[in-house]
């Protein structure tokens, strides 16, 4: 607060603090509290909103304990968001050494704009051009097919179509914290190891991921919440069993009519989401300070 009186003066530091005041209550704070009443009353008439039915209880939540296949499709929602954010950071943690120990400028510029600018392009139109390529008869079958890979079209909608699009919509997500996180690193550390005989094996071990554990971490943090959060991509690429957490709850609010079940449904995901990204961070001995970062 000091800093920024000093900096912006008093006055136009108080305008400052209330605009991001009135932010956060009004767009995270109320939503989150309306969800939380919503999640804790039962679904009623208007006429007995109020009455002696409307009381709170946990009752939407227990629904989602005692529904066995809502409740599996709550797990494998989870554990498909942790796998969605290790394939994403497989894919782009060569890319983001790469860039950040080995590019040239020039070539850095040309990474980065074509690494950016498909994503200029709405998250749905994209997704829609993974339903296009991965379609029977889309241009994946059909060089497969060509090639002599395959000998007829594979249906690729489901579950491996879902991850796909995801690690694709959510590449920068995790691409530019770690990216940020190695180009801090020292070159000389590297070259010093590999003089020292170190493989390059040790030394991503060692030196590369120690020191870019924040990164990474918030790579992790970003791509499993986004992910386990997703409608788009399950919705237009997934198949009947291979249905997304978040399809219930939208199922529950604009199909079902069933708000306050819905809300249950929700706040049992963000709930639950918080709690493995908190424990995902202690297990990397990562602070949220640094995510934050």
């Amino acid at each position: 607060m000091g800093d920024l009186k000093n900096r912006f003066g008093g006055g136009l530091s108080t305008i400052f603090l209330a605009l991001v005041f009135f932010w956060l209550a009004g767009m995270v704070l109320a939503p989150n509290l309306m969800m939380i009443d919503y999640a804790l009353r039962p679904n009623l008439p208007p006429a007995a909103l109020g009455g002696p039915d409307d009381t709170y209880s946990l009752s939407n939540i227990l629904y989602l304990a005692n529904e066995p296949t809502h409740r599996a499709i709550f797990l494998k929602t989870i554990w498909a968001s942790g796998l969605v954010a290790a394939m994403t950071f497989l894919v782009c943690y060569p890319i983001a050494f790469w860039m950040a120990q080995r590019a040239t400028v020039g070539q850095l510029s040309i990474a980065l704009l074509l690494i950016i600018i498909p994503f200029f392009i709405n998250e749905v139109l994209r997704t829609l051009a993974w339903f296009i390529i991965l379609a029977y008869r889309g241009p994946l079958n059909s060089a497969l097919t060509g090639m002599g890979i395959i000998d007829a079209p594979i249906r690729w909608q489901g579950d491996g179509g879902v991850l796909a699009a995801m690690v694709y919509a959510y590449i920068l997500f995790m691409l530019l914290p770690i990216y940020n996180a190695i180009e801090s690193l020292e070159k000389a550390q590297i070259e010093a190891a590999r003089d020292l005989g170190a493989s390059p094996w040790r030394i991503h071990t060692r030196i590369v991921i120690p020191h870019a554990k924040a990164g990474i971490a918030t790579g992790f943090v970003f791509t499993f919440m986004l992910a386990a959060g997703s409608y788009v991509a399950p919705a237009l690429l997934g198949s009947p069993g291979s249905r997304w957490f978040t399809e219930i709850i939208y199922n529950w609010f604009f199909e079902g009519g069933d708000w306050n079940r819905g809300a249950a449904y929700a706040l049992v995901l963000l709930v639950l989401c918080l709690s493995a990204v908190l424990i995902t961070l202690k297990i990397a001995r990562v602070n949220l300070a640094d995510v934050a970062k």
